[in-house]
Parts: C-alpha cells; structure tokens; sequence
C-alpha cells in the first residue's frame, strides 16, 4: 500500500493511492497515520478497508500533498551512512552508526517551501531514505526482527544547515532542526512495495542541475541493521521517523562549496517512493 495525506497544512485527510491518478479515502474510518494507528494494527485493518473499497477510487484534483505521516514522537538520523558520502567529507567511514536527532515539528510535505532560518550561511540539501516504525520497539534479539518493526519506507529531504551543525559547538541538531527542514512524501510505501530497499537508486537536483545520485545499496548500515541498533538504546514508537543518510553530492562536498540561496527549487526522488519539488525561501 501507499499512504499519503492530502488537504491543507494541518488538516490533511489519510488516503491511500491506488494509482497516479485516484485514491481510497479512508479518513471516514482512519482519523490519521500517526502513532495510535501504527500501534492499533492500523496497517492490517487498512488492507482490508482498501480491498473492500477498491471499486470506488476517487480521482486526485491537485490538492496539497503533506507528509505521509502525522508529526512523530521523535525523528532519528544517521550521520555518514554511505561510503561515497563519507568519502566526499573527508571523514572515516562510523564503526557504528552515528545519531543525531531533528526536531520533529520540521516535518513538511514533498511540495511546501523551504526556509532559510536566521543566521544562516551554508544551507545543504540531502535526498535521504526514511524508515517509518510500526511497532513500539526495543531490544531486538536480531538484525531480521528489524523486518517486523518497519511499518514502511519514505522519501525526505534532510535540509541541513552547516555552519550551525559544524561551527557551532558540533551540535549537529541544530543545523538540522529549522522549521521545514523535513520535507517528507509523497507516501509511505509498504515493505511489500519495494523490491529490494537495499537497491534503490536516489538523485536530487537543484536549479536543473544534478548534484545527488546514489544508491542505497553504498550504505555503510542498511535499514534493518539501523532499527536492530537503535532498539539497543531507547524504545521506538509508533509512527517514528528514522532518516538514514545521504550518497554524496551535497553542498559541503563541492569545491568550492555550494550553498542553497532564496530562489532555488530542489527536486529528488528515490525509486519507488515518489519525487519532490521544493522552492527555497528567505529567512523571515
């Protein structure tokens, strides 16, 4: 299944694509893709709501598309998660994944802007696999039981801004926790959807051109791994957002280096979970 939400900042409705151009509304029986949902076996029931409904899709009329998910308890990054990436940095390659947390309220939509907060100097971009957990996790006994806890997989937009994350107390939180720095969506798309999510390729553009292309399968830690190491140190809810890393082509790895500016339009995608199109805003 697809999940996505559509409708106006706020109060986006959950439906679940079917196709380019129709959805199954659910939002009469579903209240939100959020963690009381996950927690409840929301993805069974749905399965069957859908089947019982599938002779009736609705088509799409250009309403907003929101993040797939409600705001989460809590959204997990790995840092320098791909080889090629640490590579372009500079820095070794983590004997272990390296976590930092992005506030959760950054989370947006595939489409909505982008803004660039106050002070900043050196705003990155980085196309990003996002996990989404299904079930509240800890202590898994191994990496397959990971499988189990992954409610789905996303496309995000991990919106950085450098000189707060390197040059200011190496506080990488706060170069990664701005309002709309988590673009996420177009929808959450089932394991079953996806082939191999070892083996997906990734690219971000901006302005037209190239920066990013990648694919999953040069991450240092694969998803099921990430889950497996996480649950050995806090719980995982519901509905949580985990950002695994980036391929190279990021800002901070040209030379000289390049920055995002008011004006620019970012657009990225990863193979099966859709693409997204976001215009750069100033500051406030």
């Amino acid at each position: 299944m697809y999940l996505m939400r559509i409708g106006a900042a706020g109060a986006e409705k959950p439906v679940v694509r079917v196709s380019n151009d129709h959805y199954i509304d659910v939002s009469d029986v579903v209240a939100d893709f959020d963690e009381a949902f996950f927690a409840d076996d929301g993805l069974g029931r749905l399965r069957k709501l859908v089947a019982a409904r599938s002779d009736h899709p609705t088509p799409f009329a250009g309403e907003r598309i929101g993040s797939p998910i409600a705001r989460p308890h809590q959204i997990l990054c790995i840092g320098l998660n791909y080889s090629d990436h640490a590579a372009e940095t500079g820095q070794a390659v983590p004997a272990e994944p390296i976590l930092f947390t992005k506030s959760p309220n950054t989370l947006v939509g595939p489409e909505d802007d982008v803004r660039i907060p106050r002070g900043s100097t050196k705003p990155d971009w980085e196309v990003e696999l996002g996990i989404v957990i299904g079930t509240r996790t800890s202590y898994l006994d191994t990496v397959d039981d990971a499988r189990e806890a992954i409610a789905g997989y996303v496309l995000v937009n991990d919106v950085s801004e450098r000189s707060f994350q390197m040059d200011r107390g190496g506080q990488w939180s706060k170069g990664k926790s701005a309002e709309t720095f988590n673009p996420a969506g177009p929808w959450l798309a089932t394991p079953d959807e996806v082939d191999d999510v070892r083996d997906l390729g990734m690219w971000l553009d901006v302005n037209g051109i190239r920066r990013q292309t990648g694919s999953t399968s040069t991450m240092i830690f694969d998803p099921y791994f990430i889950v497996h190491h996480l649950s050995q140190f806090m719980v995982l809810e519901p509905g949580d957002l985990i950002n695994t890393g980036t391929p190279p082509g990021v800002g901070m790895g040209f030379d000289p280096q390049i920055w995002l500016q008011a004006g620019d339009v970012m657009e990225l995608g990863i193979d099966g979970l859709g693409r997204q199109r976001q215009s750069v805003l100033a500051p406030r």
